[in-house]
């Protein structure tokens, strides 16, 4: 089957955790945004009058299915592709935990915006800076600690023990993207998650991971997206 991926042409944002893991998978997909006339398909499939149309990108084409929001096209992702496990339990628990870092990403969006996605970042830069600072101090080290301490409670090779899944890749995008939206902030915490450093490392060293991320087929973190470097922020 060949992937449909629909997601804005310019920006990683959460479109990159659905490429990361078909990536990997070495699934055969069209990231159609970035086609000729393929924003223009994008907007028809949300406008459509009748019929279960999506909200809003990402979403995926799989023959006949149209399946939206992000934690929900890796589920589909995950056991047709094995990175995920099995057993329903497990399959449920890598889905919990893909959606613990759905809540983490709009942390992430949220220092930046923290008064609302529809104002510029100019006109949010005082909150902008308070909200980064309570962002470091209490909820970063909530959020990763907890992924650190299930990578370590069960064996620090990968989140649910020997065998990767697409949230493993979804951390790895989740550390990748802090390092360079606050760089130095996070040189100083990765001391912190030695666990979640090393599976990052071991995820960009993956043939098909390492092959996508040199390719023009990742896009550059830039500062329209969910990851923004802004300097007064990353103090």
């Amino acid at each position: 089957m060949r992937y449909e991926l629909f997601y804005w042409p310019s920006i990683q944002g959460r479109g990159e955790y659905v490429r990361l893991a078909l990536e990997e998978a070495g699934a055969d997909y069209a990231d159609v945004a970035r086609t000729e006339r393929g924003m223009s398909a994008m907007m028809k499939m949300m406008e459509a009058p009748k019929g279960m149309a999506p909200f809003a990108p990402p979403f995926l084409k799989a023959g006949k299915l149209v399946i939206g929001q992000t934690a929900n096209i890796l589920f589909y992702l995950g056991s047709r592709h094995g990175l995920a496990p099995k057993a329903e339990a497990g399959r449920l628990w890598v889905h919990q935990l893909q959606l613990t870092v759905t809540d983490f990403v709009l942390e992430i969006h949220d220092t930046h915006h923290p008064l609302g996605p529809s104002l510029y970042y100019q006109d949010q830069k005082g909150p902008a800076k308070k909200r980064t600072g309570e962002f470091w101090k209490d909820r970063v080290p909530k959020y990763l600690g907890y992924f650190e301490r299930v990578l370590d409670s069960n064996g620090g090779h990968y989140l649910t023990g020997r065998r990767l899944t697409y949230a493993d890749l979804s951390l790895f995008q989740i550390v990748e993207g802090l390092r360079y939206a606050f760089p130095r902030r996070m040189k100083t915490f990765e001391r912190d998650i030695p666990g979640l450093v090393d599976l990052h490392d071991r995820i960009a060293a993956r043939p098909n991971i390492k092959t996508y991320l040199a390719s023009r087929r990742r896009i550059a973190f830039n500062e329209d997206g969910i990851f923004r470097h802004y300097r007064e922020l990353d103090v």
